[in-house]
């Protein structure tokens, strides 16, 4: 719950959030609804943010961001997620 309530908190602050999957169909509905029940929404699922394939002119095939959270990544002592503000 740490993570959903690191990401609305930064929706509120203005950011935007992608969710990137390799979900499909039923299954990517059920992450989808999973994350709304706990109040987390996305501004873009599986695609670029609308503003973003505007300026492309595509939806190209890598997710333009500026922080990735990778839920397989190797977890090294240096990072923390959520990513801590400066002043936090």
């Amino acid at each position: 719950m740490e993570l959903i309530n690191h990401l609305i908190k930064r929706r509120k602050q203005g950011n935007k959030v992608i969710l990137w999957t390799c979900r499909c169909g039923e299954r990517l509905n059920e992450a989808v609804e999973w994350c709304r029940q706990f109040g987390l929404e996305f501004d873009a699922v599986n695609e670029n943010l609308p503003e973003m394939i505007e300026w492309f002119g595509n939806d190209t095939r890598k997710v333009c961001a500026d922080v990735y959270i990778d839920d397989k990544a190797v977890n090294k002592p240096e990072y923390h997620v959520p990513y801590k503000e400066v002043g936090e």
